[in-house]
């Protein structure tokens, strides 16, 4: 499999896992290979935020990986990937990272992105932010993270919760040059009519 279509997704424990949970579903129908890595804490957080079971979300992925696997692939810069997206990142994962902190395969993985010059992409989900969070994103942006908190677009007019998830996870795609058609571009004709479109609920009356 070519590296340029590989890209590993990782969930951490902070609020908003379905931002992780529907970015697999959106890769499903690209043709992207994703390998997952989930936290405890993510776990615990896709209980408590949705119907789903784990086993259903690492069914979602072409690989799925043990936060304790230390042996994974992805856990080696020698193992290609075009890069990994954490969505969400929850406060401690991204300080883990920026500080080199590597005790989980999640972080492993974010730290062997940074060190082989790929696109690293934290959805930090926290606020308010005080010095000590700025500062870790200071160091991870001088590192070459990419900081891409999840912060709504009203001109694309969502409708739904599942509008505004779909059209920042969009964007995050954009950055791999990956093409997603749930978004509703400045400029551009309206995507994929709402028949055709996962997840979209009616609007209410």
């Amino acid at each position: 499999m070519s590296a340029s279509t590989r890209l590993i997704i990782g969930i951490s424990g902070a609020s908003g896992v379905t931002y992780g949970v529907r970015l697999l579903e959106i890769l499903r129908d690209l043709p992207v290979e994703t390998h997952l890595v989930m936290t405890k804490a993510a776990e615990v957080t896709l209980a408590h935020e949705t119907g789903h079971k784990v086993a259903q979300v690492q069914a979602l992925a072409a690989h799925a990986y043990a936060v304790t696997d230390i042996a994974a692939a992805i856990a080696s810069g020698s193992f290609r990937t075009c890069g990994m997206i954490v969505a969400p990142c929850s406060i401690r994962s991204m300080s883990e990272i920026a500080h080199g902190t590597t005790s989980t395969l999640l972080t492993r993985a974010a730290d062997v992105t940074l060190k082989e010059r790929r696109p690293l992409v934290l959805m930090v989900r926290e606020t308010p932010l005080h010095l000590g969070h700025l500062r870790s994103m200071t160091a991870l942006a001088e590192m070459g993270a990419i900081i891409a908190p999840p912060v709504p677009a009203f001109y694309a007019e969502p409708a739904t919760l599942n509008d505004m998830v779909d059209h920042t996870l969009g964007r995050l795609l954009d950055l791999f040059g990956l093409e997603a058609p749930q978004v509703k571009r400045w400029g551009e004709p309206d995507p994929a009519p709402a028949a055709l479109r996962p997840l979209r609920r009616t609007k209410p009356g």
